[in-house]
């Protein structure tokens, strides 16, 4: 007889722990599948943005930029020479350097009109390289390159919102990606526009 009750109750305890166990993996499952559409969602953001930004930079002025499909990277059509040893930009390089600058600033308002501000910022990255020439300072070099690109800009009032974007001055000395094979000239600068898209999972 107390065999049977065992048993009598067993049987309820175990569909009330079944019933327990279905109803935690329906939760799960249903959680899981939430989570799942969400990051789809965030991914279709972020895809669209990105062709958004891409769009908007091939309208940069094909007078200052053009294409580096080796780098995937738009770079400046002139290449900016600079004297062996120096960093004083030439009076020919002036003006066009000038007109590229206010045409990155142009850039950044439209892309700001764009996509707005919440999610994305831009960094506009001035390098400066120096040729493998024994001179000792060659990083210092390249850096003061880049540097000459950012004071030329200034004194033209050509500036950057910093709630926008982000002005890197940097010099690659003798390394940095896409160096020409000959050496002299690589005494140059390189100026990129990277887009930084933040997390889109508040929008």
């Amino acid at each position: 007889m107390k065999k049977k009750n065992q048993e009598a109750l067993f049987w309820p305890s175990f569909t009330d722990l079944m019933t327990s166990l279905f109803f935690i993996m329906l939760v799960l499952y249903v959680l899981t599948y939430i989570k799942m559409k969400n990051q789809q969602r965030v991914s279709e953001l972020q895809l669209n943005k990105i062709k958004q930004i891409t769009a908007a930079v091939k309208a940069l002025d094909k007078h200052y930029f053009r294409y580096d499909p080796v780098y995937k990277r738009y770079q400046l059509t002139r290449n900016i020479h600079y004297a062996s040893k120096q960093s004083v930009i030439s009076a020919e390089d002036t003006t066009y350097l000038v007109g590229a600058g206010l045409s990155i600033s142009h850039l950044i308002e439209n892309l700001h009109k764009l996509t707005g501000t919440e999610n994305t910022r831009y960094i506009v990255i001035v390098e400066g390289m120096s040729s493998k020439d024994q001179y000792i300072k060659n990083f210092q070099l390249s850096y003061d390159r880049a540097q000459s690109i950012r004071v030329l800009w200034i004194r033209h009032h050509i500036k950057f919102d910093p709630a926008i974007c982000e002005l890197q001055i940097s010099g690659s000395g003798l390394n940095g990606v896409g160096r020409d094979p000959i050496e002299e000239k690589n005494q140059r600068i390189l100026i990129q526009i990277v887009p930084k898209i933040g997390d889109l999972t508040t929008l």
